[in-house]
């Protein structure tokens, strides 16, 4: 099979979660560890910090692989989903992996994947810890894709743990409160493991003590350690945050005397944090006249931020590109988005895509007006001709969304 061919058996043979959902969510670690062990244990094999949270771990992940990066390691990044390719999840030093690698895994090991239903995340984590070994990287930042106790990346041992912050997301996985995400998320702390908290509640703080406590894991909230942060070329206003929960993790990983980072490589790092791992759709400018932005934002605790940097641009007349997928709690974030805007509605290209009629006419109950389109494209470009150089344009609500249009 050549590179298509085998990501479309990848996409459509097993569960994705990214295009299907809830069918494609496992309940436990017996695949990733029947992998793991096939592939000779190659997590074993690889140095790590793993990064969990509802929010900013993915802009996380990428801050730490630039700083390492700037500080001449070869560093190896997994991070989900991806917008354009693939391949995007699976990178070292910023390139990712070449399709060549990837057709051979799979060619290698079909046999064995499809005898074990193994999920799509399943296959592509161990993918990405077998061509980390095979590469032979110094360090390697792990995402997590969904919660973290039952996650595929959870069979990692790694340096440190870090967990960005907690908010209310796929409450059909992880629970629908606080407390009960956070307990999900808490279980990538591992016996004797540091592990860094970017932000808590009063809910959540209990949770990451007791669990920290249980296993003997030294634990940093980054929010009270850390006061003032670099600038970096990542500008959404949640990346306050990150950038304290980055600097945290890097005062740990410093302690252990394993790698040495200095001032200007941490500096260097989060200026260049595009350059260096090509991470897309953090509040990413797309014009100038007018000013068009695109975030990837999509759940309460992000949307909040984000609606909030909108309102604080000057502009003459705000248009937002909207499109969400089925398992959002329209209820929830709707009333996030400003009334006194013009809306174009659209439907994300995907299985998991909510219809768009059904988007517009919820949207009128919180008096959020505009037109139906039949594509995120139409949407844009509609949004594009009828905006004038003084107005602002955001495009928004779905990952998948921001995927279309860059």
């Amino acid at each position: 099979m050549n590179y298509q061919e085998t990501t479309n058996w990848m996409f459509n043979q097993l569960p994705m979660y990214q295009l299907q959902g809830a069918s494609a969510y496992k309940e436990d670690l017996t695949n990733a560890q029947l992998l793991a062990k096939h592939l000779e244990h190659p997590e074993q094999k690889i140095k790590c910090i793993h990064v969990a949270g509802t929010n900013g771990k993915g802009s996380t992940s990428h801050m730490l692989a630039s700083i390492l990066q700037e500080a001449g390691y070869k560093v190896g990044l997994y991070t989900s989903p991806h917008l354009k390719d693939f391949r995007e999840r699976i990178k070292i030093n910023g390139i990712a992996i070449s399709e060549d690698f990837v057709c051979d895994f799979i060619q290698k090991n079909k046999t064995f994947l499809e005898a074990n239903e193994m999920s799509f995340f399943e296959m592509t984590v161990g993918l990405a810890f077998d061509y980390f070994v095979k590469e032979a990287t110094d360090i390697n930042i792990i995402e997590v894709g969904l919660g973290g106790r039952l996650d595929a990346t959870n069979i990692i041992t790694p340096l440190i743990s870090v967990i960005t912050n907690i908010g209310i997301d796929h409450t059909q996985f992880l629970g629908t409160t606080l407390e009960a995400i956070a307990g999900e998320k808490a279980g990538i702390i591992k016996p004797n493991i540091p592990v860094v908290i970017g932000e808590y509640t009063p809910e959540t703080k209990p949770i990451f003590l007791a669990k920290a406590k249980e296993n003997q894991a030294p634990i940093y909230f980054a929010s009270e350690l850390i006061a003032q942060t670099p600038p970096s070329d990542l500008q959404g206003d949640y990346q306050a945050h990150n950038k304290k929960t980055v600097l945290q993790t890097i005062a740990v990983l410093m302690a252990q005397k394993q790698y040495n980072v200095a001032p200007t490589n941490i500096n260097l790092g989060l200026l260049h944090v595009v350059k260096n791992t090509g991470l897309l759709g953090r509040w990413q400018q797309l014009g100038k006249s007018p000013k068009i932005i695109c975030d990837t934002a999509h759940n309460k605790h992000g949307l909040t931020i984000v609606m909030n940097q909108v309102q604080k641009e000057k502009f003459d007349t705000l248009h937002i590109v909207l499109g969400v997928v089925n398992d959002k709690d329209l209820d929830e974030i709707l009333p996030l988005f400003p009334k006194k805007a013009i809306y174009y509605f659209c439907r994300p290209s995907i299985f998991r895509g909510l219809d768009v009629a059904v988007l517009a006419k919820k949207a009128t109950e919180f008096n959020l007006n505009g037109t139906i389109f039949h594509s995120v494209s139409d949407a844009y470009q509609e949004a594009c001709a009828k905006a004038q150089s003084t107005d602002f344009i955001y495009i928004g609500g779905s990952t998948f969304v921001v995927a279309e249009i860059l």
